[in-house]
């Protein structure tokens, strides 16, 4: 019985590892939007994509409307309007901001902690692995985090102390932005048993694309470069392309590994997509990576292989006290 108990467990971490995985490939594509459509500034960027990503999502939700409406409390449509904010329109506004003020280097940095920073307060849930035994792997991804900022370091920057204060800010109220709604979304997830990961992923979606119609006109007003008709046809096939790839898919395998994995390791899932992002710029730019972006690569992958281990381990000595 208790071997039966181990090999479901495993099947569910792999399988829980997988879907992860294919998020942050996913979620990698994004990296490359402003390389692919260059003359629209980020915000434009992001009301495309979010737009976009609220319009599919109501199409697809359109014949469960009524169902799924009935199964919300009021609560339960808060979480989905902060989530919304927290996940998508304000990281993603406060990120691209951190990157145009204060450069790459800085908020490549600052986002490197958010698998730390999850699994530090995830580690405080009931029955969570120990902090201490998740030490290890939090040095090391601290350690991959700090080695990719110093290699885009090495890129001078213009910016002014003031600008640099000001993009630091918008990186760390990304990172916590986006903290809560990886904590706040395993949570809600784990409290909606009737409600599909597929369909809390288009709910989101439906309400972030109301969300995004705040972002129009300020991406208007920001935008200063005028664009033919074949830049604009460009710009919709990539916000289709992100928001079909990485809000209605990759949200969805999210959603799936969240309900399959504890939240320690919720958060070293994120990692996957530092790593894609990384590789998808190797392959846009034709180069391999450096030492030191090697090196990072190396500590990243054996953060989420220990952290792994320290819940396998965990698993064993719960199942062993309970046989005792």
């Amino acid at each position: 019985m208790a071997s039966s108990m181990s090999g479901s467990q495993q099947t569910t971490t792999s399988l829980g590892i997988a879907f992860g995985a294919g998020a942050g490939a996913l979620w990698g594509l994004v990296f490359l939007a402003p390389e692919l459509v260059p003359a629209f500034s980020p915000l434009q960027l992001a009301a495309g994509r979010y737009l976009v990503y609220g319009a599919i999502s109501a199409l697809l939700i359109a014949p469960r409307w009524r169902q799924l409406c009935r199964k919300l409390s009021r609560g339960d449509w808060s979480a989905l309007l902060w989530l919304g904010l927290a996940g998508n329109t304000l990281y993603y506004t406060l990120l691209t901001s951190a990157v145009q003020i204060g450069g790459i280097a800085m908020t490549s940095l600052v986002i490197g902690f958010l698998p730390v920073a999850v699994t530090i307060i995830g580690s405080r849930a009931a029955g969570a692995v120990p902090l201490g035994r998740l030490m290890p792997s939090l040095i090391l991804c601290s350690a991959g985090a700090i080695m990719i900022g110093l290699e885009a370091l090495q890129v001078p920057s213009a910016a002014s102390q003031q600008q640099q204060l000001i993009g630091l800010l918008c990186a760390i109220g990304a990172l916590v932005s986006w903290t809560c709604f990886a904590i706040g979304n395993s949570r809600a997830l784990a409290r909606l048993n009737d409600i599909s990961a597929s369909d809390w992923n288009l709910l989101t979606g439906v309400v972030t694309g109301a969300q995004s119609l705040v972002l129009i006109p300020l991406a208007i007003l920001a935008g200063t470069v005028a664009h033919d008709a074949l830049a604009w046809a460009q710009f919709a096939g990539v916000s289709i392309a992100i928001a079909v790839l990485a809000s209605i898919v990759g949200n969805a395998f999210w959603n799936r590994m969240s309900r399959l994995l504890p939240l320690t390791m919720v958060g070293q899932m994120i990692l996957f997509e530092t790593l894609f992002a990384l590789f998808y710029g190797y392959v846009w730019e034709r180069r391999w990576p450096t030492l030191l972006e090697s090196a990072a690569f190396a500590f990243v992958v054996l953060s989420v292989w220990t952290c792994i281990g320290a819940h396998q381990a965990h698993a064993r000595r719960g199942r062993a006290v309970a046989g005792a």
